[in-house]
């Protein structure tokens, strides 16, 4: 099995090299060996960087994804709190929809004001609304203990 240089991991993955040897800090990756004074690397590690890179998109920490590598390096991954965490996403995705119609809105409004134009008043009390329920939640949550 042919190791990769770290350029070729690099160049793969799209990952610096200071990140690949922070990871290595970390222990989300390990170097295979040295070439003279590059590190080498098993080729798996550019899927491992992709689960990495996943996982901080969906807003996981370095020592959460850390703690899903198990000692047999099999991610352990909590599918529970993985729904979690797409649900939020979604919710995040449809926040930013609303949004973007609310922008388009005023971009094209012919109203001489805004604050004249019925549309975006209504859109205005609706994001409010959201807002006020989105941080009655989060206090919610807060006060359980489970945020």
């Amino acid at each position: 099995m042919k190791l990769l240089d770290i350029a070729e991991v690099v160049n793969a993955s799209g990952v610096p090299a200071s990140t690949l040897r922070y990871y290595e800090e970390l222990r989300l990756i390990a170097s295979a060996g040295r070439h003279g004074l590059r590190r080498q690397y098993e080729p798996d590690v550019i899927q491992r960087l992709a689960l990495i890179d996943m996982a901080r998109s969906a807003g996981f920490s370095l020592s959460e994804i850390a703690a899903m590598f198990g000692r047999d390096d099999r991610p352990d991954i909590p599918r529970e709190e993985l729904h979690h965490r797409a649900d939020a996403l979604e919710h995040k995705a449809r926040e930013m929809v609303v949004l973007a119609t609310m922008m388009r809105h005023v971009a094209d409004c012919p109203a001489p004001s805004h604050m004249e134009c019925p549309s975006f008043r209504k859109l205005l009390r609706a994001g409010v609304a959201h807002q006020s329920r989105a941080r009655r939640r989060r206090t919610a949550k807060i006060r359980s203990g489970s945020g």
